[in-house]
């Protein structure tokens, strides 16, 4: 059985790019829309690792890190931002925030399945 990764992002068409890379990888893949349908989905099905963007409607990326590392479920499992964001004050904030990792929108499907490999293992 793959690894669970959730997938949380407005953009329909970035989560389906980013479920269609994961999959043919092994992955099993959950999406979310925002920041609080992702921390509902969570609290049901856990996951091993969360890619989230940062800019979302209701709750975005930096406010959706800092409640799932308040839980101790979450305390220690990845979250990359996948974001169109680059600016190094935002990469504070995410890392402030409790993000593992940064990875800039347009992505490459190998560069961020390399991503995944080396922060999963």
């Amino acid at each position: 059985m793959g690894k669970k990764i959730m997938t949380v992002d407005d953009s329909a068409s970035v989560r389906q790019m980013v479920s269609f890379t994961l999959k043919n990888e092994g992955y099993e893949v959950s999406e979310a829309e925002d920041g609080v349908e992702a921390l509902a989905k969570l609290q049901q099905q856990p996951v091993d690792m969360v890619l989230t963007d940062l800019n979302m409607p209701n709750m975005d990326g930096i406010e959706l890190i800092k409640q799932l590392r308040a839980n101790p479920s979450f305390k220690f499992i990845p979250i990359i931002f996948l974001t169109t964001e680059s600016q190094e004050e935002k990469k504070q904030q995410g890392k402030q925030a409790g993000a593992t990792g940064w990875i800039v929108k347009p992505f490459k499907p190998e560069q961020l399945v390399g991503v995944i490999k080396k922060v999963l293992g």
